[in-house]
């Protein structure tokens, strides 16, 4: 027999205007509807609030307005005032698939149920041949996803209080990749993660290099604040640094020389860019020939400006850890 559990919706806003309205539908479509949803503002200088406040009277919606909290913050304090056991976590920026809520809670409510978090899924809701390209390249399809060590985002992700508060909650120093922080304590106080691959929420990837380069950038420096995953970096920053400069120092010395430089340097782009390719493949059928051939050609330079952005943000990130430790 499933037994029925009650759950609180909650999520953090800033600025999102009528793109707010997005998430609030969705919500509004789900066939297992909210008992709550908590909203916390961060002191928005739009009309964010407005437009929630509209949606009061077709959903059990609370709004909290918190002028200059963080996300982890707005999320603890959502949390904090949450009326049941069950929370489930999502961001202002996406749409949720009707059986979102549902999915989510399928693990809490079987017989015999012990898992405390839940863990759901993400895709992109590209528009551009632009965004189908960075979603391709920098988000994994679902064939990607081992559930055993799968991280979620915020975006789509269910927990129960009783762990939240053995976790220590999101970390509120942290400015980026507080979701990664908070899913390593959740896994160390609760265990392995229950995985529920039909809570999808859909959210739209950066639309521009620069936007990319942004965000990119104060997620290595998130690392590096929260000294995340020093191995990928080394190895990236070997790659660049030590790599590169000898096969490019090969393609262009003698025949030879050229001949192991130029391989080398065409089987890594080779795989470099093969898992985005084969995303490509699987999710471009929108596309004109043309804008098939510019997505291919768009893969490897994102995967550039991204690493760009990683290299330079991450040593900003170690050095503001080194100092805080100092003081």
């Amino acid at each position: 027999m499933v037994t029925q559990r009650s759950v609180s919706v909650i999520a953090t806003v800033l600025n999102e205007g009528d793109a707010i309205r997005r998430l609030l539908d969705s919500l509004l479509t789900q066939t297992h509807p909210a008992d709550e949803i908590i909203v916390v503002d961060g002191g928005s200088q739009d009309n964010t609030v407005a437009n929630l406040r509209a949606y009061q009277d077709r959903l059990p919606l609370r709004i909290l307005v918190e002028p200059g909290c963080n996300i982890s913050q707005g999320r603890n304090r959502a949390i904090a005032t949450a009326q049941h056991e069950i929370i489930a976590a999502t961001d202002a920026g996406v749409w949720l698939e009707p059986g979102w809520l549902a999915a989510l809670l399928a693990p809490f409510q079987q017989p015999g149920a012990t898992a405390e978090v839940v863990a759901g899924f993400f895709q992109p809701d590209a528009t551009t041949p632009f965004e189908i390209a960075m979603g391709a390249t920098v988000l994994p399809a679902l064939a990607d996803i081992d559930p055993a060590v799968f991280l979620p985002s915020s975006r789509s992700v269910a927990f129960t209080r009783a762990a939240w508060q053995r976790a220590g909650g999101y970390p509120e120093w942290l400015d980026y990749c507080e979701d990664l922080v908070f899913d390593f304590r959740l896994r160390d106080v609760a265990g392995p993660f229950a995985w529920a691959p039909g809570a999808i929420a859909h959210f739209r990837p950066r639309s521009s290099l620069s936007a990319f380069f942004t965000q990119y950038y104060r997620y290595a420096r998130g690392d590096g604040k929260a000294d995340l995953w020093r191995r990928r970096h080394a190895i990236r920053y070997a790659i660049y640094l030590i790599v590169l400069p000898l096969l490019l120092g090969h393609a262009f010395r003698g025949r030879r020389a050229r001949a192991v430089g130029w391989l080398g340097l065409l089987l890594g782009l080779a795989a470099y860019n093969r898992r985005p390719w084969q995303r490509l493949g699987a999710i471009w059928e929108p596309l004109t020939w043309p804008q098939r051939l510019l997505t291919l050609g768009l893969a490897p330079v994102i995967r550039v400006v991204g690493d760009a952005a990683k290299m330079i943000g991450y040593p900003v990130g170690v050095w503001w850890r080194w100092r805080r430790r100092r003081l």
